[in-house]
């Protein structure tokens, strides 16, 4: 049967790889995050969230739009809605399953880039054809095994390079171009497994089970823009090392009973402390000029 994989034209890999780029983008954020955590709880929830950002917004939401340019001439084309769903904690299981191995210690740390990479990117290439088992349509699904294979080496070797980054990125600018580059290997993967698929008719008049995809869309959609909302919300709410580092300056002062900032001759604020009602202390400032 004659296949189309982008039926509406470039609108949809041209979203889809957007949305690769953001899932990227904030795991890395997330992951520069993780490597400063100090605790057993803060790093848990940064290897989270950056398993949810990379696993589910960078690589199964950019499944899901992608699979919506997907069309088959002749049937239409319905989702197991169940399905697709356990391949979405799939895909975030698989990346953070490959996270915990990378840092779950200092000590041979190239050997376990490389072992992370191979769960992570075997365990996203279970979740692309955990997608495409969940399509149900007039006809019966076969793929082309070279082009497979291909599909999951490309998974593994980009999950492998994005582990690698999670530990070695820090600028700004660094970040940026390496989510531009999962985005393409993300992308590379999905769009080299489709082109695996043919598909041989069995006649039906009825339409097959399950959701259609536009139906799925409005949901996911709407759980993607509160997930990305969320990950932002904790980037930017979380104490940066600038942050700690003061904090714990002015502990050490307030400990040794010294004021945090102390006077300066000349003219400026003069700290003052005042106790506060849970029993710490706040600082307000007054101007020298006033005591001239």
């Amino acid at each position: 049967m004659e296949i189309h994989h982008f039926e509406h034209g470039w609108v949809t890999p041209a979203v889809s790889y957007a949305l690769s780029v953001l899932g990227s983008l904030l795991g890395l954020i997330c992951a520069t995050r993780l490597r400063a955590a100090r605790t057993g709880g803060g790093r848990a929830w940064w290897l989270t969230l950056s398993a949810v950002a990379i696993g589910g917004t960078g690589i199964w939401t950019m499944h899901f739009v992608a699979m919506l340019g997907f069309s088959v001439v002749g049937t239409p084309i319905r989702y197991d809605a169940a399905l697709t769903a356990a391949s979405s904690l799939l895909a975030i299981a698989a990346v953070g399953a490959g996270m915990m191995v990378v840092f779950g210690g200092e000590r041979a740390r190239p050997l376990r880039i490389v072992a992370g990479g191979l769960l992570a990117g075997l365990g996203v290439a279970a979740m692309h054809y955990m997608g495409m088992r969940a399509m149900h349509l007039h006809g019966e699904i076969g793929y082309d095994r070279t082009r497979v294979i291909a599909s999951v080496v490309i998974a593994v070797v980009a999950a492998t390079i994005a582990l690698w980054l999670t530990v070695t990125v820090r600028k700004p600018a660094v970040i940026f171009g390496a989510a531009l580059i999962m985005g393409i290997a993300v992308n590379g993967m999905h769009f080299t497994g489709m082109s695996a698929i043919s598909v041989r008719p069995h006649p039906g008049d009825a339409v097959p089970s399950g959701a259609s995809a536009t139906a799925m869309l409005v949901p996911i959609g709407v759980a993607v823009l509160f997930g990305v909302l969320g990950l932002m919300y904790a980037l930017m709410a979380a104490p940066t090392d600038e942050d700690r580092a003061a904090a714990a300056y002015l502990a050490a002062r307030l400990e040794h009973g010294e004021p945090a900032a102390p006077p300066q001759h000349g003219t400026g604020p003069i700290p003052q402390q005042r106790g506060s009602a849970l029993g710490g202390a706040t600082w307000t400032y007054r101007d020298r000029s006033s005591h001239r």
